[in-house]
């Protein structure tokens, strides 16, 4: 008869069991394995240290190219925008890199006559009938134009085309703005939230340098990117445009310019503009805005057609 002890001895038995084949097949395998373990760690170990070794040398090589970049523009650029007056403006998404355009820009002999910083503000969806009624009551009881304003309901458009026509040259013929005017509309959209200036705006543009960066991605994002385009495209109708960008895919202003076969013919772009090459580049294709009237697209990513511009000699 089977009893309570009977089930003890035998669960004795299969434990006991189990240990001895876990002793016995440890002792067996712990040489082979615990080797091919240590050869597999060891190579682990080496092919991080090359990856490591890689990593280091590649940093090396780019802070030389950007280096060389920065010693080959003080070759290049000086005396290339002697007296020409450039308005430099920025978006959030790339105003880390305003600095090194500015930079290339005063290298170049640029007046550079204000630095204009856009606030997230100006491009959200939701300010759209706030910057409708701003671009109207910005330009009252001053004498900035408000005739040529476009009329479609489009907020973004409208501020940047107010915007454009005091802050760069009017066009043959049209009266001037004064200074006191100029400073009236920039108060305003300041004093609203929508945009900053470094320092005093010194007086009208023949150019600008517009410097974004990725592409938008929240919700709005789609939205977002329109508006800097809208920017773009009011600025472009005023004077010479450069977009200095950072990359050229998704929806941000660089890939939309290059895919615009209107847009791209009157509008030059830079992909890489968060590089020292890429700001001396944005420097060598507004000359070639101002000094050959022809816009291109140039940088290392899509639809790029060179590194750089080929300037006349």
């Amino acid at each position: 008869m089977i009893n309570f002890r009977y089930h003890v001895v035998s669960l004795t038995a299969v434990f006991l069991a189990l240990a001895i084949g876990l002793v016995v097949g440890t002792a067996a395998l712990n040489g082979p394995v615990a080797d091919s373990l240590k050869e597999n760690v060891n190579a682990l170990r080496k092919d991080n240290q090359q990856m490591r070794q890689s990593v280091n040398s590649l940093q090396k090589e780019l802070d030389m190219e950007e280096d060389f970049a920065a010693e080959m523009a003080q070759v290049v650029l000086p005396g290339k925008l002697t007296g020409r007056r450039v308005l430099v403006l920025d978006l959030p998404s790339g105003r880390e890199h305003t600095d090194g355009v500015v930079k290339m820009l005063e290298l170049a002999g640029a007046n550079v006559t204000g630095r204009v910083d856009l606030q997230d503000k100006f491009i959200n969806p939701d300010s759209n009938n706030n910057l409708l009624e701003l671009a109207v009551t910005a330009a009252r009881p001053n004498s900035a134009p408000t005739s040529g304003l476009p009329g479609n309901g489009h907020g973004v458009e409208t501020s940047s085309a107010l915007l454009s026509s005091v802050l760069l040259d009017r066009p043959q013929g049209s009266p001037a703005v004064s200074d006191a005017d100029r400073r009236a509309v920039l108060t305003a959209y300041s004093n609203a939230g929508y945009l900053s200036t470094e320092d005093k705006v010194t007086g009208p543009a023949e150019a600008v340098i517009l410097i974004s960066g990725q592409p938008y991605v929240d919700k709005d994002s789609a939205k977002k990117d329109e508006s800097v385009v809208k920017v773009a495209e009011q600025f472009d109708r005023t004077g010479a445009i450069v977009v200095g960008g950072n990359g050229s895919a998704g929806g941000n202003v660089v890939a939309v310019v290059r895919g615009d076969p209107v847009l791209s013919q009157t509008i030059s772009t830079v992909d890489n503009a968060n590089t020292v090459q890429g700001q001396l580049v944005t420097a060598l294709a507004l000359v070639q805005q101002l000094t050959e009237k022809k816009a291109g697209q140039y940088g290392v990513g899509d639809n790029a057609a060179a590194l750089l511009p080929k300037l006349p000699q």
